[in-house]
């Protein structure tokens, strides 16, 4: 049936003809004149668009690695089983990162795929070459909101990048390059226009979708950042954008945090915008063997073996409150166990495979350039299904409402309302201190403080000279939103906001200059398109 073929074969609009009859008949493609969708059919055709995020959020090199490892959470440090791969993870880590960084390709490339993909969708509609008339002012809004976040994304990361609006391309004509304020104006005239036509439904038929909430949640991070982008704070825009959300009254705060994450978390009413994920129908998301070790297999009776690779900061761990949940349902500890026969697994690789060594993940870690199967606590916040295989089915969670929250805090604080900032916080942080209520309560005093952070080079978890972070401006807002959005792929920018990911010293990183803010344009783009400019210091 045509509703059953590939979004691929949909859009390919190719004429296909035998060799020696003109009435030959191939279903593996169908002639853009000939197809006329039905309302059944919007999800295939702009399904394509959306399928990139999979690749960009959680695939290898992708943007998750790009935003987490070359920040103060989280590392992948060289393992007895591996994880030097040529220095590139260390070099993240160093912030010695190049124009040839494969992770910064591979961000580069996605984003822009993406962006292909919608303008695609968005030409054949909008030329009719796809006969499109239920619906279609929605759907062409939906795929601009889409393209949007692609760069958005682009904005974050790179700043000056090319603006690219048209499929139809002239023979030779290379994309122009637009200043980091003119992609951010996109984005802004972007959303507001598109805004009145995206769904204001929260239902199955909107889940992982660009409705209208999941574009005024990304307009609020695009104000959110706008000093960063632009040199323009636009705090009471943010706040503007939250309630929007706020005030839909569609989402709620999960009454635990680890339900937002779980493997069948498809229903959870705090997710805005949601990438699906299927470990075999929507693959890809292999976090759970980038971070547990092979021998964990056990653990988790999963059916492939596990790489080890990446895991917490100590210093990071070490801000947290010890009666805090978070710190226990995020973070994979202590004694790990055969799922089987409850024996305490042993460790595989020398010098720590001597007889009756356990593996038992420590808070501790030596540096970037070694460490031993039990160095550093295991991301966990996702659930780790039991006989899982070589993918997780988690959808990953993009956008929620405990984020929506947090930024109208942020907004709030940043704009001296500090007790209304606080109140909020308590409200997020009350699901994870259910045993200690009173610590769920934070002041507008608390906030403005510094950071509980404990910077500086940690050479076998000890700090030769350290440099605290009492001196960060709204430093313990910043320690909540790692507490709170740990793993989930932002804390690059966070610390760009704050002030701090160029200027602070963790682990084996030291400062390395202050266009390290925006990552370098790949050079492969550059030697493909003679209009781009290289970023400032690379």
């Amino acid at each position: 049936m045509i509703k059953k073929l590939s979004i691929y074969t949909l859009l390919s609009g190719l004429l296909c003809f035998g060799c020696t009859k003109v009435d030959n008949i191939l279903y593996s493609t169908i002639d853009s004149d000939k197809f006329i969708p039905t309302k059944d059919d919007v999800n295939s055709l702009v399904g394509p668009a959306y399928a990139t995020l999979r690749d960009l959020e959680m695939g290898w090199d992708a943007m998750y690695d790009l935003e987490e490892i070359c920040a103060d959470e989280l590392v992948i440090p060289a393992r007895p089983n591996g994880w030097v791969d040529g220095g590139v993870y260390k070099t993240m880590h160093l912030h010695t990162f190049n124009s040839l960084q494969p992770h910064i390709e591979t961000v580069w490339a996605d984003c822009y795929t993406g962006i292909t993909n919608c303008n695609r969708v968005l030409f054949q509609i909008e030329s009719g070459k796809i006969p499109v008339t239920d619906g279609k002012d929605a759907i062409l809004a939906e795929l601009r909101a889409l393209r949007a976040l692609y760069y958005y994304e682009l904005c974050d990361n790179f700043g000056n990048v090319p603006l690219v609006t048209s499929y139809e391309v002239k023979v030779g004509e290379l994309p122009k390059q637009n200043t980091r304020k003119e992609v951010y104006d996109f984005i802004s005239s972007e959303l507001h226009s598109t805004m009145p036509l995206l769904s204001p439904v929260v239902d199955k038929s909107t889940y992982g979708k660009m409705n209208r909430y999941a574009a005024w949640t990304l307009l609020a991070k695009l104000y959110l950042n706008a000093e960063v982008y632009t040199g323009t704070p636009q705090w009471d825009s943010c706040r503007i954008a939250c309630d929007s959300v706020i005030n839909s009254n569609k989402y709620i705060l999960e009454a635990n945090q680890e339900d937002v994450f779980k493997t069948d978390n498809e229903n959870s009413q705090e997710i805005i915008f949601a990438i699906p994920f299927d470990e075999k129908y929507a693959t890809g998301f292999n976090l759970v063997e980038k971070t547990l070790q092979p021998i964990s297999q056990h653990t988790y009776n999963l059916q492939a073996s596990p790489w080890g690779g990446i895991c917490a900061i100590p210093q990071f761990i070490n801000t947290f409150d010890s009666n805090d949940n978070r710190l226990k349902t995020n973070w994979i500890q202590g004694p790990q166990y055969d799922a089987n026969s409850g024996q305490q697994l042993g460790c595989e690789y020398p010098p720590l495979s001597t007889a009756g060594h356990k593996l038992e993940f420590i808070n501790s870690l030596p540096g970037i350039d070694s460490s031993q199967e039990i160095d550093g606590f295991r991301l966990g916040k996702y659930e780790f299904r039991m006989n899982a295989l070589f993918d997780l089915s988690n959808d990953c969670p993009f956008f929620r409402y405990a984020d929506v929250l947090m930024m109208k805090a942020e907004a709030l604080l940043r704009t001296g309302q500090a007790d209304d900032a606080a109140a909020i916080v308590t409200q997020v942080r009350q699901r994870s201190f259910k045993a200690n209520p009173i610590k769920a309560t934070v002041t507008g005093a608390a906030l403005i403080a510094g950071s509980g952070y404990k910077y500086g080079v940690a050479v076998n978890d000890k700090i030769a000279a350290p440099e605290g972070g009492a001196d960060i401006k709204y430093g313990r807002f910043l320690d909540e939103l790692g507490w709170e959005f740990a793993m989930e792929g932002r804390r690059r920018t966070d610390m760009i906001r704050f002030g701090v990911f160029t200027k602070k010293s963790w682990l084996s990183h030291r400062p390395n200059g202050d266009f390290r803010t925006l990552f370098p344009i790949p050079q492969d783009e550059l030697d493909k398109n003679n209009n781009l400019k290289q970023n400032p210091g690379y």
